[in-house]
């Protein structure tokens, strides 16, 4: 999931939604080691496709306690940005850990846990501190969302994806003109 160059407009409804979630306890359920198989929904490839970009994620399913994750995002076909995830337990709960573009590691432990939901917090993090996913009904969308503080005003970006067969890019197209899936 990217979020380099991705803040843009104020979002007033994600304070309402930050003020929420950060009140929830973390489940019981979260602080278990193999709880990362609650989030099988996630597995599989996933695609954000604009006229001028392109952007996959695509996880792994759950296996040996850990999901494995990547994602890349091409530009007049170029890659602008890329992502290595991992989401697994760490020190007893479960954690979200990007490496965006090269840069270092961030850890985001989970907050709330659901068959259709998960999201993900590090408040001491610059931007995002909270990251969540959400399937849609059917299972064939889902939204991933940022959000967090910057320069003191709560911002947020969805990232509506949807769900595409995992091929090889030639096939899938990593062209923004091109549909790999109709």
């Amino acid at each position: 999931m990217r979020y380099r160059h991705a803040v843009r407009g104020a979002v007033p409804a994600a304070i309402l939604t930050l003020a929420a979630l950060a009140a929830l306890p973390v489940s019981a359920a979260a602080q278990a080691p193999d709880d990362v198989r609650l989030l099988g929904w996630m597995a599989g490839c996933w695609e954000l496709r604009t006229a001028t970009r392109v952007t996959h994620e695509q996880w792994m399913a759950p296996l040996g306690g850990m999901m494995m994750g990547m994602s890349r995002t091409v530009v007049a076909g170029a890659v602008r940005e890329h992502e290595s995830l991992r989401i697994q337990t760490v020190d007893g709960r479960l954690t979200y850990l990007a490496q965006p573009s090269g840069q270092g590691a961030a850890a985001f432990q989970a907050v709330t846990i659901s068959d259709s939901t998960v999201a993900f917090a590090n408040p001491l993090h610059d931007f995002p501190q909270r990251i969540a996913y959400r399937r849609n009904q059917g299972g064939d969308s889902l939204v991933a969302r940022i959000e967090g503080e910057r320069a003191g005003t709560v911002r947020g970006i969805d990232f509506p994806m949807r769900r595409v067969e995992c091929s090889d890019p030639a096939v899938g197209g990593s062209d923004p003109k091109r549909s790999s899936h109709r």
